[in-house]
């Protein structure tokens, strides 16, 4: 192998392994903790300090083209208040075109639209989910990895008499971060091990629950029911496309994708999930051969053209998302950090390891030849890295920026300390990596 191709493909496993994400998300820690406060003139003593990069975040893009200033979501808020009415009543939860909404809103779409084809294609004939008995241990896991983090979280906003200030951020420790999740469990468990595949396939559900949950539990602003008649136009075009046979993805993108995200932003639905709804209807195979199979790699259907096309772009995606979202001071670690960890690193394990007994002693279902309770207790801490997803809900429940958003935030980035407690875990409880040559190592088998 050449010195090109091994520096090609250490770049390839930097950015297949989420490395522009931890690099954003790092860049931003040290940019808003090292950036000195700017001089600005508020009547609000409490207001957050405004340094460089709270003004690259809030940076209004058009201002490039166009001398009109849009005032940014603080200031849009405070405006409303002194006109006695509600910030998002006021603005109709709309943002200008600032750094922050062009990441967060337009290019994380693609993000959770390639985490929908995951979801997916996981139901259709020999995904995880197609089979309803046999994923039946891993789904009830799932809810415990699920109901765990918000009973703990709820439980403490009680207990630390928070719950008005916090209690909307129940949904951030339920988040499980798959690529980080994975890289970890493969380290601890070996690419073989049934285990891998049960993770694979708790964290693909979880997916499906958080897209729900930030759908319904967060809107930006009370939903506009009307402009889901173009929702339901955008998929019914989708639909006609392909009984077309309409076989380019740019032409389901650059059509009923942007009639669906502008619905949804309309709706006030959080327009990240705009393009999860025509997923379904892009071209796709009738089976699936797992998530990170090399096999599916040499597909070039519509649905894994879009995802081959938009994987690498992502993973920039990410990195940028990491970089608006991730700038907290350390000064921000209070009840909210707490009450995030708390969830992802109690909750998790604790859920998911409940309900696997649940479902073997009560339901008499089965675990996965080859796992024993050893292997869900360090399972349920892996899962319990939140990272990506859990950092968009705390955003998405804590819409104004400040001490609140940002307690929470770092609880979000702290939860990396999941990965650690598992390795240790796995060593208190003698848990080896057991490679097994029989399986593929790329391939997801059934969680039987």
């Amino acid at each position: 192998m050449t010195g090109h191709e091994e520096k090609s493909g250490l770049v390839r496993t930097l950015i297949d392994n989420s490395f522009l994400l931890i690099a954003g998300a790092v860049t931003a820690l040290l940019w808003a903790n090292l950036a000195s406060p700017i001089p600005v003139e508020s009547g609000d003593p409490l207001a957050p300090l405004e340094t460089s990069y709270t003004r690259f975040v809030e940076f209004d893009l058009t201002s490039l083209w166009s001398d009109h200033e849009v005032a940014t979501d603080s200031e849009a808020t405070e405006a409303a208040d002194e006109a006695g009415q509600d910030g998002k009543e006021n603005h109709g939860g709309h943002h200008g075109l600032t750094i922050h909404f062009v990441i967060n809103d337009i290019l994380m779409a693609l993000f959770f639209a390639i985490a929908a084809k995951e979801v997916w294609e996981s139901l259709l004939p020999g995904g995880a989910l197609s089979n309803p008995r046999k994923a039946a241990t891993p789904l009830l896991a799932t809810v415990g990895g699920i109901a765990g983090p918000a009973l703990v979280y709820i439980a403490g906003c009680y207990f630390t008499g928070t719950q008005d200030i916090f209690g909307k951020g129940w949904a951030v420790p339920c988040a499980t971060d798959i690529a980080f999740s994975y890289l970890i469990a493969r380290m601890i468990f070996g690419v073989g091990h049934p285990a891998i595949a049960f993770l694979l396939l708790l964290a693909i559900a979880d997916d499906a629950a958080g897209l729900m949950i930030l759908a319904v539990a967060y809107p930006q602003a009370p939903l506009q029911f009307q402009w889901f008649l173009l929702t339901g136009g955008a998929m019914a075009l989708a639909f006609f496309l392909r009984k077309g046979n309409v076989q380019s993805h740019w032409v389901y993108l650059l059509g009923p994708g942007l009639m669906c995200w502008y619905s949804f932003y309309q709706a006030n639905i959080h327009a990240a999930l705009g393009l999860v709804p025509i997923i379904p209807f892009l071209p796709h195979a009738h089976t699936d051969l797992g998530m990170f199979a090399k096999a599916e790699q040499n597909r070039d259907d519509t649905l894994n053209e879009f995802e081959h096309f938009w994987k690498t772009p992502v993973e920039f995606f990410l990195g940028l998302f990491g970089l608006a979202n991730a700038g907290v001071v350390m000064s921000s670690l209070g009840t909210g950090t707490w009450l995030v960890l708390a969830g992802l690193l109690l909750g998790k394990p604790l859920g998911i390891t409940a309900m696997t007994l649940f479902a073997e002693k009560i339901l008499k279902l089965q675990k996965p030849a080859g796992m024993d309770y050893r292997h869900v207790v360090t399972l349920g801490m892996v899962a319990g890295i939140g990272f990506t997803v859990a950092l968009f809900v705390s955003v998405a429940a804590f819409t104004d920026p400040g001490p609140v958003q940002d307690s929470v935030k770092m609880g979000a980035l702290l939860s990396f300390a999941a990965a650690p407690l598992a390795i240790l875990i796995a060593k208190m409880l003698r848990v080896r990596p057991e490679p097994r040559p029989s399986i593929d190592p790329e391939a997801v088998p059934d969680a039987s």
